[in-house]
């Protein structure tokens, strides 16, 4: 029998709804973060505005609490990018995450000359298990074992292929300018899970399929190569086709196969979205191959600029319809919206009172509130 047809605006209101975009859910952080399948953090206040926009009475405080408590972890982790993730997916999926040496350190090209992953990861973690170091201090010990070595090469090396977390402080949004790395497993108090279970409690193939089991509940339906930019550990099919028994199978308009799991919400496409304000680096906007479902394809380079920074977005109806930053002048916040095109005055003032709540949010104080549109596109 053949696979369903999901349309695009059914992909979309699916993802919408396990990204709590459709309506904001009553979940502490941790639940939140394990539900999104991690947050990207690349700056650490990003979490607080994404979890604000998705869940009931977000509290700054309760996130704050959790890092400080290790139930939450900040670390390099999907697409060798800076993320938040429970401290019990941390344990389960990192090591699945962990790209092969070779192709981690690709992106160093000539400077990696000399480099020993071998004997470099060992070094760092003897250094690391007397007490957290920044950066510059791992990079200046290492340059002294290494001195033939790139310092920016060997601190790539370390920070891609040895599991470290950051350790949080008193700052504003849970960590210094300048933060400490602490190994995880002293971190957590217990070693990463090597072969952790799959979802249907077998050995094997289990830290991928825990991924797929995440990826699909956070950004379904989605094919093998969505999960596979998402994760950025390379192919993804073997570990969906193992588990094509337990999940089911759709197509797109495009014909592409969309693996799913069972009883996961797939909502009408005539289902409501309302407007929806995302951080910096959003994984909403990043985690598919094909991102139509939530961006047109048109829209991305304005989206991502050169120095690959992805900048804070606005939804209408379900889809990213341009982006927004907040000036703060004289105790006065303005949001400033950038639509992509012309912004009816019925969609203006859709956006108001939710862009209103993000800036008593994001700018507490603030005496006054405004909103600008600037030039389209």
């Amino acid at each position: 029998m053949a696979a369903p047809t999901l349309t695009r605006a059914q992909l979309s209101r699916a993802t919408l709804a396990r990204q709590m975009l459709l309506e904001r859910e009553p979940l502490g952080s941790v639940s939140a973060i394990e539900r999104l399948a991690g947050m990207q953090a690349q700056e650490p206040r990003h979490p607080f505005t994404g979890l604000w926009t998705r869940v009931q009475g977000f509290e700054q405080e309760d996130l704050l609490r959790a890092l400080r408590e290790r139930e939450v972890v900040r670390a390099t982790l999907m697409r060798s990018t800076l993320h938040l993730m429970s401290a019990a997916d941390y344990a389960a999926l990192r090591l699945a995450l962990q790209p092969p040496p070779s192709v981690a350190l690709r992106v160093l090209g000539a400077r990696s000359k000399g480099l020993d992953v071998d004997a470099v990861l060992p070094a760092a973690r003897a250094l690391l298990e007397s007490r957290p170091l920044t950066f510059d201090e791992i990079r200046a010990r290492l340059q002294e074992a290494f001195p033939a070595v790139d310092d920016r090469a060997l601190g790539y090396a370390v920070r891609t292929l040895l599991a470290l977390v950051m350790v949080p402080s008193d700052d504003r949004f849970g960590f210094a300018r300048v933060a400490r790395f602490a190994l995880a497993e002293e971190w957590l108090g217990e070693p990463l899970d090597e072969h952790p279970r799959s979802p249907d409690g077998s050995r094997g193939a289990g830290g991928r399929e825990r991924l797929v089991e995440r990826y699909l509940g956070a950004f379904g339906p989605a094919s093998a190569k969505d999960a596979g930019t998402w994760s950025g550990v390379g192919e993804m099919k073997a570990a969906m086709d193992g588990m094509r028994d337990r999940l089911e199978v759709f197509r797109d308009e495009r014909g592409r196969e969309l693996f799913d799991l069972p009883g996961a919400p797939r909502p009408d496409a005539e289902t409501p979205a309302p407007p929806r304000f995302l951080p910096e680096f959003d994984n909403l906007v990043l985690a598919h191959d094909d991102r139509s479902r939530v961006i047109a394809d048109e829209h991305r380079p304005l989206v991502t600029t050169k120095n690959l920074r992805v900048r804070a977005t606005f939804l209408l109806d379900g889809a990213v319809a341009g982006t927004w930053s907040v000036e703060l002048k004289r105790k006065v916040a303005t949001l400033v919206l950038a639509p992509f095109g012309a912004l009816s005055g019925r969609a203006r003032k859709a956006l108001e009172p939710e862009g209103e709540a993000l800036l008593r949010f994001v700018e507490p104080g603030a005496r006054a509130w405004d909103l600008k549109v600037a030039q389209s596109g």
